[in-house]
């Protein structure tokens, strides 16, 4: 297995201007906004979207960097299966330009892997840079025999075991098995049909 890397940065402190927490509700618009400026219009588009499409993120695996109040970091992990074995998909993992470096990608991915680990995930999986994904253990080799629902650079397809041997015989498709999310609150649809013109 490989030894996950260790953080001090879980409070703001004087070392980190900034602070990772979990995400919340009113990060919401400010994560889009975010997600846009760093993928572009099209990132809805994209292979690894079709598995978060429909579903929620993984419980308590939402981060949020934050820097005096402001948004400037998110990630979040999904739950798939890795050809039947049981993974988390990490992704989109975005910072703000500005804030690129100090670190904040780096805590929020060191933080993500360990928060997974502790609630007992065993193996994540994603779609990114090789060299810059290495550092935290993932490896090509890891997924070399899994596949996307749709194109992808097969280099860029990376895994890291939580535990030693997750993901020996990863094989086949990578599909979503996360539960849908959770239903807007009644008053939350009562405003939204309110807005919506009656057709007759």
């Amino acid at each position: 297995m490989t030894a996950l890397r260790k953080t001090a940065i879980a409070l703001k402190s004087d070392a980190a201007p900034f602070a990772i927490r979990a995400e919340r509700a009113l990060d919401d618009a400010a994560r889009e906004a975010l997600l846009d400026a760093c993928f572009g219009a099209n990132r809805h588009t994209r292979t690894c979207q079709r598995l978060r499409d429909g579903r929620a993120p993984a419980e308590g695996l939402s981060l949020s960097a934050v820097c005096e109040g402001r948004l400037v970091g998110s990630v979040r992990l999904w739950h798939v299966s890795a050809g039947g074995i049981p993974a988390l998909m990490l992704g989109p993992l975005a910072v703000e330009a500005s804030s690129r470096q100090l670190g904040v990608g780096a805590a929020l991915m060191d933080h993500a892997l360990a928060a997974a680990k502790a609630r007992g995930h065993r193996a994540v999986i994603l779609l990114g840079d090789a060299p810059y994904y290495a550092r935290f253990g993932f490896l090509a080799a890891k997924a070399g025999e899994l596949r996307l629902p749709g194109a992808f650079e097969r280099d860029r397809l990376l895994g890291l075991e939580l535990s030693e041997g997750a993901l020996d015989g990863a094989w086949g498709m990578i599909v979503p098995t996360g539960a849908p999310p959770l239903p807007k609150t009644r008053a939350g649809r009562a405003r939204k049909a309110l807005l919506v013109p009656r057709v007759a």
